[in-house]
Protein backbone atom coordinates (compact mmCIF):
# COMPACT_ATOMS: atom_id res chain seq x y z
CA UNK A 1 0.00 0.00 0.00
CA UNK A 2 1.45 3.36 -0.96
CA UNK A 3 1.85 5.99 1.73
CA UNK A 4 -0.53 8.92 1.63
CA UNK A 5 1.27 12.24 1.79
CA UNK A 6 -0.33 15.21 3.53
CA UNK A 7 -1.57 17.68 0.95
CA UNK A 8 -4.43 19.99 0.27
CA UNK A 9 -7.13 17.67 -1.09
CA UNK A 10 -10.47 17.80 -2.73
CA UNK A 11 -12.77 20.75 -3.20
CA UNK A 12 -11.95 24.39 -2.76
CA UNK A 13 -10.21 25.59 0.34
CA UNK A 14 -11.97 28.93 0.66
CA UNK A 15 -15.06 30.80 -0.37
CA UNK A 16 -15.59 32.76 -3.54
CA UNK A 17 -18.92 34.00 -4.69
CA UNK A 18 -21.02 33.92 -7.78
CA UNK A 19 -23.56 36.71 -7.79
CA UNK A 20 -25.37 39.39 -5.84
CA UNK A 21 -24.36 40.49 -2.37
CA UNK A 22 -21.83 37.68 -2.06
CA UNK A 23 -19.89 38.95 -5.07
CA UNK A 24 -19.82 42.46 -3.57
CA UNK A 25 -18.44 41.36 -0.19
CA UNK A 26 -14.78 42.49 -0.06
CA UNK A 27 -13.99 40.06 2.74
CA UNK A 28 -15.08 37.08 0.64
CA UNK A 29 -13.24 38.44 -2.37
CA UNK A 30 -10.07 38.51 -0.29
CA UNK A 31 -10.56 34.95 0.88
CA UNK A 32 -11.09 33.84 -2.69
CA UNK A 33 -7.54 34.81 -3.61
CA UNK A 34 -6.13 32.22 -1.23
CA UNK A 35 -7.83 29.41 -3.16
CA UNK A 36 -5.41 30.07 -6.01
CA UNK A 37 -2.51 28.61 -4.04
CA UNK A 38 -3.96 25.11 -4.09
CA UNK A 39 -6.70 24.87 -6.70
CA UNK A 40 -5.61 27.42 -9.28
CA UNK A 41 -7.22 30.59 -10.52
CA UNK A 42 -10.93 30.00 -10.96
CA UNK A 43 -10.54 26.39 -9.85
CA UNK A 44 -8.26 25.30 -12.73
CA UNK A 45 -5.47 23.56 -10.84
CA UNK A 46 -1.86 23.89 -11.93
CA UNK A 47 -0.58 21.33 -9.43
CA UNK A 48 -0.82 17.61 -10.12
CA UNK A 49 -1.97 16.58 -6.64
CA UNK A 50 -4.59 19.31 -6.42
CA UNK A 51 -8.04 18.74 -7.85
CA UNK A 52 -9.33 21.04 -10.54
CA UNK A 53 -12.73 22.29 -9.42
CA UNK A 54 -13.98 24.40 -12.33
CA UNK A 55 -16.96 22.62 -13.89
CA UNK A 56 -17.12 19.91 -11.23
CA UNK A 57 -20.58 18.66 -10.26
CA UNK A 58 -22.20 21.14 -7.89
CA UNK A 59 -23.86 18.58 -5.64
CA UNK A 60 -20.57 16.74 -5.25
CA UNK A 61 -18.64 19.88 -4.29
CA UNK A 62 -21.29 20.85 -1.76
CA UNK A 63 -21.45 17.35 -0.30
CA UNK A 64 -17.72 16.87 0.26
CA UNK A 65 -17.24 20.35 1.72
CA UNK A 66 -20.03 19.79 4.22
CA UNK A 67 -18.54 16.40 5.08
CA UNK A 68 -15.15 18.00 5.70
CA UNK A 69 -16.74 20.74 7.79
CA UNK A 70 -18.53 18.20 10.00
CA UNK A 71 -15.54 15.86 10.24
CA UNK A 72 -17.41 13.04 8.53
CA UNK A 73 -14.77 12.89 5.78
CA UNK A 74 -11.03 12.60 6.39
CA UNK A 75 -8.89 15.59 5.51
CA UNK A 76 -5.47 16.96 6.32
CA UNK A 77 -6.40 20.64 6.02
CA UNK A 78 -9.88 21.02 4.54
CA UNK A 79 -11.78 20.42 7.78
CA UNK A 80 -9.92 23.21 9.53
CA UNK A 81 -10.32 25.59 6.58
CA UNK A 82 -14.04 25.00 6.16
CA UNK A 83 -14.90 24.88 9.86
CA UNK A 84 -15.66 28.59 10.01
CA UNK A 85 -17.92 28.72 6.96
CA UNK A 86 -21.68 28.54 7.04
CA UNK A 87 -23.67 26.08 4.95
CA UNK A 88 -24.90 28.96 2.79
CA UNK A 89 -21.32 30.05 2.11
CA UNK A 90 -20.36 26.51 1.15
CA UNK A 91 -23.33 26.28 -1.20
CA UNK A 92 -22.29 29.55 -2.84
CA UNK A 93 -18.77 28.25 -3.28
CA UNK A 94 -19.98 25.01 -4.85
CA UNK A 95 -22.20 26.94 -7.26
CA UNK A 96 -19.37 29.30 -8.22
CA UNK A 97 -17.04 26.51 -9.29
CA UNK A 98 -19.73 24.34 -10.87
CA UNK A 99 -20.71 27.14 -13.23
CA UNK A 100 -17.20 27.45 -14.66
CA UNK A 101 -16.15 25.44 -17.75
CA UNK A 102 -14.52 22.07 -17.19
CA UNK A 103 -10.84 22.32 -18.14
CA UNK A 104 -8.91 19.03 -18.53
CA UNK A 105 -5.40 19.10 -17.12
CA UNK A 106 -2.46 19.39 -19.52
CA UNK A 107 -0.35 16.41 -18.51
CA UNK A 108 1.85 13.68 -19.94
CA UNK A 109 0.46 10.17 -19.48
CA UNK A 110 1.82 6.70 -20.06
CA UNK A 111 -0.07 5.47 -23.15
CA UNK A 112 0.34 1.85 -22.04
CA UNK A 113 -1.39 2.58 -18.73
CA UNK A 114 -4.11 4.52 -20.52
CA UNK A 115 -4.86 1.53 -22.75
CA UNK A 116 -4.82 -0.88 -19.81
CA UNK A 117 -7.15 1.34 -17.84
CA UNK A 118 -9.75 1.17 -20.58
CA UNK A 119 -10.04 -2.58 -20.02
CA UNK A 120 -10.52 -2.54 -16.24
CA UNK A 121 -13.26 0.05 -15.77
CA UNK A 122 -16.14 -2.22 -14.83
CA UNK A 123 -16.09 -1.24 -11.16
CA UNK A 124 -15.84 2.47 -11.98
CA UNK A 125 -18.06 3.07 -14.98
CA UNK A 126 -21.26 2.22 -13.10
CA UNK A 127 -20.99 5.54 -11.24
CA UNK A 128 -18.44 7.62 -13.17
CA UNK A 129 -19.39 6.58 -16.69
CA UNK A 130 -17.17 5.22 -19.43
CA UNK A 131 -15.03 8.35 -19.65
CA UNK A 132 -15.34 9.67 -16.11
CA UNK A 133 -17.53 12.52 -17.29
CA UNK A 134 -20.81 10.67 -17.69
CA UNK A 135 -21.56 10.54 -13.97
CA UNK A 136 -24.78 8.77 -13.04
CA UNK A 137 -25.63 11.17 -10.19
CA UNK A 138 -24.73 14.79 -9.45
CA UNK A 139 -23.06 13.82 -6.16
CA UNK A 140 -20.49 11.76 -8.07
CA UNK A 141 -17.31 13.61 -9.13
CA UNK A 142 -16.39 13.79 -12.78
CA UNK A 143 -12.89 12.49 -13.45
CA UNK A 144 -12.37 13.01 -17.17
CA UNK A 145 -9.23 15.09 -17.59
CA UNK A 146 -8.59 15.40 -13.84
CA UNK A 147 -4.96 15.25 -12.70
CA UNK A 148 -3.78 11.64 -12.73
CA UNK A 149 -1.89 12.06 -9.46
CA UNK A 150 -4.95 13.43 -7.74
CA UNK A 151 -7.07 10.46 -8.88
CA UNK A 152 -4.33 8.09 -7.76
CA UNK A 153 -4.12 9.73 -4.33
CA UNK A 154 -7.88 9.60 -3.85
CA UNK A 155 -7.93 5.90 -4.70
CA UNK A 156 -5.08 5.34 -2.26
CA UNK A 157 -7.15 6.95 0.50
CA UNK A 158 -10.08 4.66 -0.19
CA UNK A 159 -7.76 1.64 -0.24
CA UNK A 160 -6.13 2.63 3.06
CA UNK A 161 -8.98 1.26 5.16
CA UNK A 162 -8.31 3.41 8.24
CA UNK A 163 -9.58 6.79 7.06
CA UNK A 164 -13.04 8.25 7.56
CA UNK A 165 -14.60 8.20 4.10
CA UNK A 166 -18.42 8.05 3.85
CA UNK A 167 -18.76 6.33 0.46
CA UNK A 168 -18.61 2.65 1.37
CA UNK A 169 -19.32 1.51 -2.18
CA UNK A 170 -16.30 3.44 -3.40
CA UNK A 171 -14.15 1.94 -0.65
CA UNK A 172 -15.32 -1.59 -1.45
CA UNK A 173 -14.58 -1.21 -5.16
CA UNK A 174 -11.21 0.41 -4.54
CA UNK A 175 -10.16 -2.48 -2.29
CA UNK A 176 -10.98 -4.94 -5.06
CA UNK A 177 -8.55 -3.26 -7.46
CA UNK A 178 -5.04 -4.54 -7.84
CA UNK A 179 -2.23 -2.02 -7.44
CA UNK A 180 -1.45 -2.01 -11.16
CA UNK A 181 -5.14 -1.50 -11.95
CA UNK A 182 -5.25 1.62 -9.76
CA UNK A 183 -2.53 3.31 -11.80
CA UNK A 184 -4.14 2.25 -15.07
CA UNK A 185 -7.61 3.51 -14.17
CA UNK A 186 -6.20 6.82 -12.96
CA UNK A 187 -4.31 7.23 -16.24
CA UNK A 188 -7.34 6.35 -18.34
CA UNK A 189 -9.69 8.83 -16.68
CA UNK A 190 -7.00 11.51 -16.72
CA UNK A 191 -6.58 11.00 -20.47
CA UNK A 192 -10.20 11.89 -21.22
CA UNK A 193 -11.19 15.41 -22.23
CA UNK A 194 -14.98 15.31 -22.02
CA UNK A 195 -18.05 13.11 -21.85
CA UNK A 196 -17.60 11.79 -25.39
CA UNK A 197 -13.81 11.83 -25.37
CA UNK A 198 -11.79 9.03 -26.88
CA UNK A 199 -8.71 7.55 -25.27
CA UNK A 200 -5.65 9.52 -26.32
CA UNK A 201 -2.98 7.77 -28.30
CA UNK A 202 0.68 8.70 -28.50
Amino acid sequence: MRKILPHCLGAAALLVCATGAVADDPNLSGLAATCNNCHGVGGVSAGSSMASLAGQNRAYLEMVMLQWKSGERFSTTMGRLLGGYTEDQIKSLAAYYAEKPWTPAAQELDPKLVRQGGFVLDRCSGCHGKTGGETKTEDTPRLDGQWVRHIDLELAKYRDGTLALPNQKMADNAHKLKEKEVAAIAAFFASQSGEKAETKSK
